[in-house]
C-alpha cells in the first residue's frame, strides 16, 4: 500500500514539474541598463514565438520603450522587470531609454531583431 502511494506521489509531483516547464516562455534575455548602454544592444528573436525581456538596471532608474511594439516600463534598480511578446512580423525593432539619464542618454538605445 506504501509503495502505490509513493509511486502516486512521484508521478504526480513528475506531471506537475513538467506542466511548469510546458507553461514557461520558450525563450529568454536578460537586459542589463546602466548610464547611456543596454546589454546587450541586439535582441533576436523569431517570429510566433514568445519572448520575455527580463530587464534590470545596474544604476538607477532607466525607461524601456519600444513604441512599434506598444512596449513601456521603468526598470528600477534591485529589481527585475519582466516583459513578454510575441512577435507578429519580422523587421527590426529599436528600443530605447526615455528617462534621461545625463548627458549620452539619447545613445542608449538597442534594436531587436525578428526573424521569419
Amino acid at each position: 500500500m506504501k509503495r502505490r502511494v509513493f509511486a502516486a506521489l512521484l508521478i504526480g509531483s513528475a506531471a506537475g514539474g513538467a506542466a511548469r516547464l510546458a507553461a514557461q516562455p520558450s525563450n529568454e534575455v536578460t537586459i542589463a541598463a546602466s548610464r547611456f548602454e543596454f546589454t546587450p544592444e541586439t535582441v533576436k528573436a523569431k517570429v510566433g514565438q514568445p519572448l520575455t525581456f527580463v530587464l534590470t538596471s545596474l544604476d538607477r532608474i532607466h525607461g524601456f520603450k519600444m513604441p512599434e511594439l506598444g512596449i513601456r516600463t521603468d526598470i528600477v534598480p534591485d529589481r527585475e522587470t519582466r516583459v513578454t511578446i510575441t512577435p507578429t512580423k519580422p523587421g527590426s525593432f529599436v528600443f530605447f531609454c526615455d528617462i534621461f539619464c545625463g548627458d549620452g542618454h539619447e545613445d542608449m538605445s538597442g534594436t531587436l531583431v525578428v526573424e521569419a
